[in-house]
Protein backbone atom coordinates (compact mmCIF):
# COMPACT_ATOMS: atom_id res chain seq x y z
CA UNK A 1 0.00 0.00 0.00
CA UNK A 2 2.97 2.58 1.08
CA UNK A 3 4.76 1.50 -2.48
CA UNK A 4 1.45 2.30 -4.29
CA UNK A 5 0.64 5.53 -2.53
CA UNK A 6 4.41 6.50 -3.45
CA UNK A 7 4.43 6.07 -7.00
CA UNK A 8 0.38 8.03 -6.96
CA UNK A 9 2.17 10.83 -4.84
CA UNK A 10 5.49 10.90 -7.71
CA UNK A 11 3.11 10.54 -10.77
CA UNK A 12 1.10 13.50 -9.61
CA UNK A 13 4.31 15.81 -8.34
CA UNK A 14 5.59 15.08 -12.09
CA UNK A 15 2.18 16.61 -13.62
CA UNK A 16 2.28 19.56 -11.12
CA UNK A 17 5.82 20.11 -12.16
CA UNK A 18 4.83 19.99 -15.97
CA UNK A 19 2.16 22.12 -15.41
CA UNK A 20 3.70 24.31 -13.95
CA UNK A 21 6.60 24.41 -16.37
CA UNK A 22 4.46 24.45 -19.28
CA UNK A 23 2.35 27.68 -17.60
CA UNK A 24 6.33 29.47 -17.21
CA UNK A 25 6.39 28.90 -20.95
CA UNK A 26 2.95 30.51 -22.10
CA UNK A 27 4.13 33.68 -19.48
CA UNK A 28 7.74 34.00 -20.61
CA UNK A 29 8.30 36.87 -22.98
CA UNK A 30 3.96 37.33 -23.14
CA UNK A 31 2.89 40.49 -23.14
CA UNK A 32 -1.16 39.57 -23.77
CA UNK A 33 -2.85 39.18 -26.87
CA UNK A 34 -3.65 41.79 -29.12
CA UNK A 35 -6.74 41.32 -31.71
CA UNK A 36 -7.13 42.86 -35.05
CA UNK A 37 -10.21 43.38 -37.07
CA UNK A 38 -9.42 44.28 -40.40
CA UNK A 39 -12.53 45.83 -42.23
CA UNK A 40 -12.93 44.89 -46.06
CA UNK A 41 -9.33 44.28 -47.97
CA UNK A 42 -7.37 43.05 -44.83
CA UNK A 43 -3.83 42.96 -45.06
CA UNK A 44 -2.29 43.67 -48.60
CA UNK A 45 -4.90 46.38 -49.13
CA UNK A 46 -1.48 48.67 -49.61
CA UNK A 47 -2.74 51.35 -47.69
CA UNK A 48 -5.31 52.06 -43.97
CA UNK A 49 -5.32 48.07 -42.99
CA UNK A 50 -1.58 47.06 -43.39
CA UNK A 51 -1.03 50.28 -41.52
CA UNK A 52 -2.61 48.86 -38.80
CA UNK A 53 -1.10 45.43 -39.37
CA UNK A 54 2.48 47.14 -39.30
CA UNK A 55 1.40 48.83 -35.74
CA UNK A 56 0.60 44.93 -34.95
CA UNK A 57 4.29 43.89 -36.29
CA UNK A 58 5.78 46.85 -34.09
CA UNK A 59 3.80 45.91 -31.18
CA UNK A 60 4.72 42.22 -31.32
CA UNK A 61 8.20 42.94 -31.72
CA UNK A 62 8.53 45.82 -28.92
CA UNK A 63 5.75 44.46 -26.58
CA UNK A 64 6.29 40.82 -26.84
CA UNK A 65 2.10 40.26 -27.37
CA UNK A 66 0.85 37.59 -29.63
CA UNK A 67 -1.21 39.12 -32.64
CA UNK A 68 -4.60 37.88 -33.79
CA UNK A 69 -6.32 38.91 -36.49
CA UNK A 70 -9.50 38.55 -38.75
CA UNK A 71 -10.26 40.36 -41.36
CA UNK A 72 -13.60 41.71 -42.67
CA UNK A 73 -15.10 39.80 -45.99
CA UNK A 74 -18.27 41.35 -46.21
CA UNK A 75 -20.30 44.01 -43.52
CA UNK A 76 -21.20 41.34 -41.93
CA UNK A 77 -18.38 39.85 -40.89
CA UNK A 78 -17.63 42.68 -38.43
CA UNK A 79 -19.28 41.71 -35.38
CA UNK A 80 -18.72 37.93 -35.53
CA UNK A 81 -15.52 38.51 -35.84
CA UNK A 82 -14.84 41.09 -32.74
CA UNK A 83 -16.50 38.21 -30.78
CA UNK A 84 -14.45 35.99 -32.05
CA UNK A 85 -11.67 37.94 -30.88
CA UNK A 86 -13.33 38.50 -27.41
CA UNK A 87 -13.90 34.90 -27.02
CA UNK A 88 -9.87 34.32 -27.55
CA UNK A 89 -8.89 36.39 -24.99
CA UNK A 90 -7.31 39.33 -26.55
CA UNK A 91 -7.06 42.75 -25.26
CA UNK A 92 -6.80 44.94 -26.73
CA UNK A 93 -8.95 44.82 -29.68
CA UNK A 94 -8.65 47.16 -32.33
CA UNK A 95 -11.43 47.52 -34.80
CA UNK A 96 -10.14 49.09 -38.25
CA UNK A 97 -12.30 51.82 -39.89
CA UNK A 98 -15.45 53.45 -39.56
CA UNK A 99 -17.67 51.04 -40.54
CA UNK A 100 -17.70 48.95 -37.46
CA UNK A 101 -19.58 51.33 -35.57
CA UNK A 102 -22.94 49.56 -35.16
CA UNK A 103 -21.19 46.17 -33.94
CA UNK A 104 -18.44 47.95 -31.88
CA UNK A 105 -20.86 49.52 -29.18
CA UNK A 106 -22.59 46.46 -27.59
CA UNK A 107 -20.02 44.00 -27.79
CA UNK A 108 -17.90 46.67 -26.14
CA UNK A 109 -20.63 47.34 -23.49
CA UNK A 110 -21.29 43.41 -23.10
CA UNK A 111 -17.30 42.85 -22.27
CA UNK A 112 -16.54 45.86 -19.58
CA UNK A 113 -12.98 44.14 -18.75
CA UNK A 114 -11.43 44.59 -22.62
CA UNK A 115 -10.53 47.68 -24.02
CA UNK A 116 -11.01 48.09 -27.63
CA UNK A 117 -9.55 50.35 -29.93
CA UNK A 118 -11.57 52.15 -33.02
CA UNK A 119 -10.02 53.63 -35.82
CA UNK A 120 -11.76 56.32 -36.81
CA UNK A 121 -15.11 56.18 -35.37
CA UNK A 122 -16.08 57.98 -32.07
CA UNK A 123 -18.05 56.24 -29.00
CA UNK A 124 -17.97 57.15 -25.26
CA UNK A 125 -17.41 54.30 -23.26
CA UNK A 126 -14.47 53.70 -20.42
CA UNK A 127 -13.19 50.91 -22.43
CA UNK A 128 -13.82 52.41 -25.70
CA UNK A 129 -10.30 54.40 -26.86
CA UNK A 130 -11.58 55.94 -30.16
CA UNK A 131 -8.88 57.69 -32.51
CA UNK A 132 -9.10 60.20 -35.04
CA UNK A 133 -6.64 62.00 -37.37
CA UNK A 134 -6.41 65.44 -38.91
CA UNK A 135 -6.61 63.73 -42.77
CA UNK A 136 -6.73 67.26 -43.91
CA UNK A 137 -4.12 69.02 -42.47
CA UNK A 138 -1.61 65.62 -44.01
CA UNK A 139 -3.48 66.50 -47.49
CA UNK A 140 -2.54 70.10 -47.04
CA UNK A 141 0.55 69.45 -47.11
CA UNK A 142 0.73 67.01 -50.53
CA UNK A 143 -2.04 69.11 -51.91
CA UNK A 144 1.44 71.58 -51.41
CA UNK A 145 3.96 69.12 -53.30
CA UNK A 146 0.83 68.67 -55.86
CA UNK A 147 1.24 72.13 -57.20
CA UNK A 148 4.97 72.95 -56.71
CA UNK A 149 4.99 69.58 -58.89
CA UNK A 150 2.50 70.62 -61.97
CA UNK A 151 3.73 72.70 -64.73
CA UNK A 152 0.27 73.02 -66.05
CA UNK A 153 -1.87 74.20 -62.82
CA UNK A 154 -3.58 70.89 -62.91
CA UNK A 155 -3.69 68.40 -60.30
CA UNK A 156 -6.84 65.67 -59.55
CA UNK A 157 -8.12 63.55 -56.38
CA UNK A 158 -9.27 60.35 -56.11
CA UNK A 159 -11.83 59.37 -54.06
CA UNK A 160 -12.93 55.59 -52.45
CA UNK A 161 -16.41 56.36 -51.08
CA UNK A 162 -18.01 59.14 -51.33
CA UNK A 163 -18.12 60.20 -47.58
CA UNK A 164 -17.56 62.47 -45.08
CA UNK A 165 -14.49 61.26 -43.80
CA UNK A 166 -12.76 60.79 -47.68
CA UNK A 167 -14.16 64.59 -48.17
CA UNK A 168 -11.52 65.61 -45.18
CA UNK A 169 -8.90 64.07 -47.89
CA UNK A 170 -9.93 66.56 -50.65
CA UNK A 171 -10.44 69.30 -48.56
CA UNK A 172 -7.33 69.01 -47.35
CA UNK A 173 -5.86 68.55 -50.47
CA UNK A 174 -7.66 71.07 -52.50
CA UNK A 175 -6.61 73.51 -50.18
CA UNK A 176 -3.09 73.25 -49.99
CA UNK A 177 -2.83 72.81 -53.65
CA UNK A 178 -4.22 76.21 -53.99
CA UNK A 179 -2.72 77.86 -51.29
CA UNK A 180 0.40 77.30 -54.14
CA UNK A 181 -1.35 78.00 -57.08
CA UNK A 182 -5.11 80.12 -56.82
CA UNK A 183 -5.79 79.43 -60.21
CA UNK A 184 -5.10 75.50 -59.93
CA UNK A 185 -7.74 73.08 -61.76
CA UNK A 186 -8.01 70.17 -59.01
CA UNK A 187 -10.42 67.34 -60.81
CA UNK A 188 -12.28 64.86 -58.28
CA UNK A 189 -13.77 61.87 -58.96
CA UNK A 190 -15.01 59.29 -56.43
CA UNK A 191 -15.11 55.15 -56.97
CA UNK A 192 -18.50 54.26 -54.78
CA UNK A 193 -21.22 56.12 -53.34
CA UNK A 194 -21.31 55.72 -48.65
CA UNK A 195 -21.26 51.61 -48.28
CA UNK A 196 -20.12 50.49 -51.38
CA UNK A 197 -17.22 48.72 -50.11
CA UNK A 198 -15.99 47.77 -53.91
CA UNK A 199 -14.54 51.54 -54.31
CA UNK A 200 -11.97 50.69 -51.62
CA UNK A 201 -10.32 47.85 -54.30
CA UNK A 202 -11.21 48.83 -57.80
CA UNK A 203 -7.26 49.77 -59.07
CA UNK A 204 -8.57 49.13 -62.40
CA UNK A 205 -11.50 52.15 -62.04
CA UNK A 206 -9.18 54.91 -60.55
CA UNK A 207 -6.16 53.82 -63.29
CA UNK A 208 -9.07 54.51 -66.37
CA UNK A 209 -9.54 58.15 -64.40
CA UNK A 210 -6.23 59.05 -63.69
CA UNK A 211 -5.19 57.94 -67.83
CA UNK A 212 -8.09 60.28 -68.75
CA UNK A 213 -6.47 63.06 -66.97
CA UNK A 214 -3.30 62.23 -67.24
CA UNK A 215 -4.32 62.74 -71.29
CA UNK A 216 -5.94 65.72 -70.68
CA UNK A 217 -2.81 67.76 -69.05
CA UNK A 218 -3.05 66.77 -65.68
CA UNK A 219 0.43 66.40 -63.96
CA UNK A 220 -0.46 65.20 -60.38
CA UNK A 221 -2.93 62.60 -59.32
CA UNK A 222 -3.45 61.90 -55.53
CA UNK A 223 -5.72 58.91 -54.25
CA UNK A 224 -7.71 58.17 -51.07
CA UNK A 225 -9.30 54.77 -51.72
CA UNK A 226 -7.53 52.44 -50.27
CA UNK A 227 -6.10 49.49 -52.24
CA UNK A 228 -7.58 51.24 -55.64
CA UNK A 229 -4.95 53.70 -55.39
CA UNK A 230 -2.80 51.19 -57.42
CA UNK A 231 -4.38 52.16 -60.18
CA UNK A 232 -2.98 55.47 -59.85
CA UNK A 233 0.50 54.93 -59.97
CA UNK A 234 0.01 52.18 -63.18
CA UNK A 235 -1.72 55.38 -64.81
CA UNK A 236 1.18 57.73 -63.68
CA UNK A 237 3.67 55.02 -65.11
CA UNK A 238 1.72 54.56 -68.60
CA UNK A 239 1.77 58.55 -68.69
CA UNK A 240 4.83 59.29 -68.96
CA UNK A 241 7.52 61.55 -67.92
CA UNK A 242 6.45 64.27 -66.01
CA UNK A 243 2.96 62.23 -64.05
CA UNK A 244 3.18 61.64 -60.74
CA UNK A 245 1.09 59.74 -58.35
CA UNK A 246 0.36 60.10 -54.81
CA UNK A 247 -0.18 57.23 -52.13
CA UNK A 248 -2.01 57.86 -48.88
CA UNK A 249 -1.61 56.49 -45.50
CA UNK A 250 1.52 54.74 -45.16
CA UNK A 251 4.61 54.88 -48.03
CA UNK A 252 3.59 53.27 -50.72
CA UNK A 253 6.90 53.96 -51.93
CA UNK A 254 7.68 50.34 -50.41
CA UNK A 255 5.05 48.62 -52.59
CA UNK A 256 6.68 49.97 -55.78
CA UNK A 257 8.80 48.73 -58.21
CA UNK A 258 11.58 50.77 -59.50
CA UNK A 259 9.50 51.97 -62.38
CA UNK A 260 7.11 53.34 -60.40
CA UNK A 261 9.05 54.76 -57.58
CA UNK A 262 9.99 57.48 -60.55
CA UNK A 263 6.21 58.63 -60.64
CA UNK A 264 5.58 58.30 -56.72
CA UNK A 265 5.89 62.02 -55.59
CA UNK A 266 4.94 61.75 -52.16
CA UNK A 267 2.29 59.33 -49.76
CA UNK A 268 -0.10 61.30 -47.52
CA UNK A 269 1.27 59.61 -44.22
CA UNK A 270 -1.59 58.54 -41.69
CA UNK A 271 -0.02 57.28 -38.76
CA UNK A 272 -2.82 54.49 -37.66
CA UNK A 273 0.33 52.03 -37.08
CA UNK A 274 0.95 54.36 -34.02
CA UNK A 275 -2.24 54.51 -32.85
CA UNK A 276 -2.65 50.32 -32.74
CA UNK A 277 0.72 50.24 -30.49
CA UNK A 278 0.18 52.88 -28.64
CA UNK A 279 -3.27 51.59 -27.72
CA UNK A 280 -1.78 48.21 -26.99
CA UNK A 281 1.24 49.68 -25.13
CA UNK A 282 -1.38 52.05 -22.59
CA UNK A 283 -3.33 48.41 -22.11
CA UNK A 284 0.12 46.29 -21.23
CA UNK A 285 1.08 49.15 -18.92
CA UNK A 286 -2.26 49.65 -17.38
CA UNK A 287 -2.27 53.12 -18.44
CA UNK A 288 -5.38 52.48 -20.33
CA UNK A 289 -8.57 54.56 -20.25
CA UNK A 290 -11.55 55.21 -22.85
CA UNK A 291 -12.32 58.04 -24.31
CA UNK A 292 -11.03 60.09 -27.81
CA UNK A 293 -7.12 60.33 -29.14
CA UNK A 294 -6.72 63.10 -31.95
CA UNK A 295 -3.45 62.62 -34.31
CA UNK A 296 -2.38 65.69 -36.41
CA UNK A 297 0.59 67.39 -37.68
CA UNK A 298 1.12 68.76 -34.19
CA UNK A 299 2.43 65.03 -32.90
CA UNK A 300 3.12 63.40 -35.99
CA UNK A 301 -0.31 61.49 -35.99
CA UNK A 302 -0.02 62.71 -39.87
CA UNK A 303 2.92 64.10 -42.38
CA UNK A 304 4.44 62.51 -45.92
CA UNK A 305 6.60 60.74 -47.14
CA UNK A 306 10.24 61.36 -48.95
CA UNK A 307 11.60 58.13 -49.40
CA UNK A 308 11.28 57.92 -53.39
CA UNK A 309 13.22 61.31 -53.90
CA UNK A 310 10.82 63.00 -56.04
CA UNK A 311 10.66 65.75 -53.86
CA UNK A 312 12.93 68.72 -54.34
CA UNK A 313 14.70 70.15 -51.35
CA UNK A 314 12.99 73.61 -52.78
CA UNK A 315 9.45 72.13 -52.20
CA UNK A 316 10.12 70.07 -48.77
CA UNK A 317 11.09 73.70 -47.42
CA UNK A 318 7.94 74.86 -48.16
CA UNK A 319 5.75 72.05 -47.08
CA UNK A 320 7.64 72.32 -43.97
CA UNK A 321 7.07 76.58 -43.87
CA UNK A 322 3.21 75.19 -44.49
CA UNK A 323 3.30 72.71 -41.71
CA UNK A 324 4.90 75.40 -39.29
CA UNK A 325 1.86 77.63 -40.27
CA UNK A 326 -0.58 74.81 -39.32
CA UNK A 327 1.03 73.53 -35.96
CA UNK A 328 0.60 77.19 -34.75
CA UNK A 329 -2.58 77.44 -36.26
CA UNK A 330 -1.89 80.43 -37.91
CA UNK A 331 -3.19 78.30 -40.90
CA UNK A 332 -6.30 76.85 -40.36
CA UNK A 333 -6.86 73.98 -43.08
CA UNK A 334 -10.50 72.91 -43.97
CA UNK A 335 -11.60 69.84 -43.51
CA UNK A 336 -15.42 69.49 -45.44
CA UNK A 337 -15.92 70.21 -48.96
Amino acid sequence: MRKRLMLLLSVLLSFTLIAAACGDDDDSGDGGNLGIAFDTGGRGDGTFNDAAGFGADQAAADLGVSVDELEAITEEDRGPNLEALVENGNNPIIAVGFAFGDALAPIAEANPDTFFGWIDGYYDGPNIITTGFAEHEGSFLVGVAAALNSPNGDVGFIGGQEIDLIKKFEAGFTAGAQAVNPDIVVHSQYLGAAGDNSAWGSPDKAKEIALAWFADGTDVVYTAAGGSGRGTIEAAVEAGDGKFAIGVDFDECGLDTDEQKEHRLTSMLKRVDTAVFLITEAVQNGTAEGGFKAFSLSNDGVGYSTTCGNLSDDAIEQMEAFKAQIIAGDLIVPDAI
